[in-house]
């Protein structure tokens, strides 16, 4: 049988999700405590990679296995056996040929930035003392709708097969203390999201311009764009998946 499993981790302590050598990842605490209790061997397949340091409020992962009975009791077990900085929300049955990264439609992440001293968000979110012209930053962030060659922003030497991407949504949003810029697309390159965050601060600081973003895109050199923010203000928020993949449950 195949299953989904939704979770969410904090990943200050973690070497990112994907299993690394000499390194704690998200994917090995969670392969362990599946194995421990299902009595077997189990091998995760995420929906993608979050780096070092990055958060999931919401990240799937599938899995394969004889039927398992009892898939809340399992939930509340493996919650229980886990560290208090990952936790488990559900895990349901698919379709056979479901796949948790390839079938995934569209990402959505987040970043938080503060602009005063908070102790609630020293380790969750970017502080950025200088003041923001945000209107600026929301132009700048629009123009990303508007290309589809994201090869600027792109982690250097990454092995990828195409730097397109076809971004959905990008804004930026005051929510009480906490500014938030919020992105949709249907894939990542690595170190993308952090790679535009800092782009747009140095809009936003006055240190470029919005159609100094426009001939950044265009000029598809890493080099050009803005110093990569700190992964503790990144959070992938939600993994979007046709209907169809999933078998009634409940």
């Amino acid at each position: 049988m195949k299953y989904f499993v939704q979770f969410s981790y904090v990943g200050k302590d973690y070497h990112g999700w994907q299993n690394q050598p000499n390194a704690i990842t998200v994917q090995q605490v969670l392969e362990g405590a599946f194995t421990t209790l299902l009595r077997g061997p189990i091998a995760l397949v995420g929906a993608g990679r979050t780096d070092t340091g990055v958060h999931a409020k919401q990240m799937f992962a599938h899995f394969e296995t004889d039927e398992i009975e009892g898939l809340e009791n399992l939930v509340y077990r493996l919650n229980s056996f886990l560290p208090d900085d990952i936790a488990i929300q559900q895990i349901f049955k698919v379709t056979p040929k479901a796949h948790a990264r390839f079938d995934a439609l569209e990402r959505t992440y987040e970043y938080l930035i503060v602009q005063e001293k908070n102790p609630f968000y020293s380790d969750s979110a970017h502080y950025v003392k200088h003041s923001l012209d945000v209107d600026n930053m929301n132009k700048a962030a629009f123009l990303l709708l508007e290309y589809n060659d994201f090869e600027c922003f792109s982690k250097s030497k990454t092995d990828v097969y195409t730097y397109k991407c076809v971004i959905k949504e990008a804004a930026w949003i005051k929510e009480e203390a906490v500014l938030v810029f919020t992105i949709t697309a249907d894939r990542f390159l690595r170190n993308m999201v952090r790679s535009i965050v800092g782009t747009l601060l140095d809009v936003g600081t006055g240190k470029s311009t919005v159609d100094d973003v426009k001939a950044i895109i265009i000029g598809k050199n890493r080099a050009g764009a803005g110093t990569s923010v700190p992964a503790k203000g990144l959070y992938l928020i939600r993994v979007t998946y046709p209907k169809t993949i999933f078998e009634k449950h409940g």
